[in-house]
């Protein structure tokens, strides 16, 4: 039975990955280069603890429990020799990811299998880094980790049955849905959200309406938990535009990106981590308000 999961990058899908899986009853182990980093998740997931006790979702010896099986690294291959699945949340790079999987295929016990975190990019391209592509797949998780059900599973070309099932019993271990599809550029999900929120950035330039406007419209007449204005912010609006730069590559004229997301992208208002994107927000101590 897998018992240990590694999480390579610390930035807000990295930290709600290693959450969730602590609380599932996973050892883990959350991994950066960047000891700062590191510092930020460390503060950021007590804060989520914190959050959850005060809210009835987690008892406080849970909580406690969960915590003591959390832990914090900076050595990737020390980390990576212990684990059963490794679970990659590094930026929406092909070169990063290649140079991540080419390490972790080195250092992994054999058993391991090698998950990348990604909404686009294609686990039959990062399989082919390693010499075992049959157990390298795609976890799509959404953001925030620890309240979003879904984990979008990607099988690729060569990826095992049995990888498959390892890894969706891993996700709903950690309290989540699942589905398992095959890939294809954008998946399910990334493919309608993008358009979603690029159909949205198309209306703000044309003046059909505020951000506001757009937001309520969408949430109330479409039922969405989420505007795409605040979703795009919540994700990034640069991780947004790399997304639709793949998919506009892969699959088409349709996925072009509107010309105010590049702008935007352009002048650093990349939503909520920096504290401009579509809104402004305030970055206080333990979060981010609008």
């Amino acid at each position: 039975m897998m018992q240990s999961i590694v999480v390579v990058g610390s930035g807000v899908m990295g930290r709600g990955i290693a959450y969730s899986a602590a609380v599932g009853g996973f050892h883990v182990q959350l991994v950066d280069v960047q000891e700062e980093a590191l510092k930020n998740a460390e503060r950021e997931i007590e804060a989520i603890f914190s959050k959850g006790v005060a809210r009835g979702k987690l008892g406080a010896e849970e909580a406690e429990t969960a915590k003591n099986r959390l832990f914090y690294s900076s050595h990737l291959s020390e980390a990576a020799s212990q684990a059963d699945l490794i679970i990659e949340a590094v930026p929406e790079n092909l070169e990063i990811k290649k140079a991540v999987f080419t390490e972790l295929d080195k250092t992994a016990p054999d058993h391991c299998y090698l998950a990348t975190n990604t909404s686009t990019m294609s686990p039959t391209e990062i399989g082919s880094f390693t010499q075992r592509p049959e157990k390298v797949i795609a976890m799509h998780f959404f953001n925030p980790v620890h309240k979003m059900p879904l984990v979008e599973i990607v099988r690729g070309h060569e990826t095992s049955d049995e990888t498959a099932a390892a890894v969706k019993e891993a996700a709903e271990r950690m309290g989540k849905e699942t589905v398992i599809v095959n890939e294809f550029p954008g998946f399910v999900t990334s493919r309608i959200s993008a358009m979603v929120g690029n159909e949205a950035f198309y209306m703000l330039q044309e003046g059909v309406g505020t951000p506001e406007e757009i937001d309520k419209a969408i949430k109330l007449g479409l039922n969405y938990p989420m505007g795409p204005f605040e979703l795009g912010d919540l994700v990034g609006l640069d991780t947004r535009l790399n997304n639709l730069n793949y998919l506009h590559q892969t699959l088409g004229e349709k996925y072009r990106p509107c010309p105010l997301l590049v702008k935007y992208v352009k002048a650093g208002r990349l939503g909520r981590k920096t504290g401009r994107g579509v809104y402004d927000y305030m970055i206080e101590k333990g979060g981010v308000t609008k």
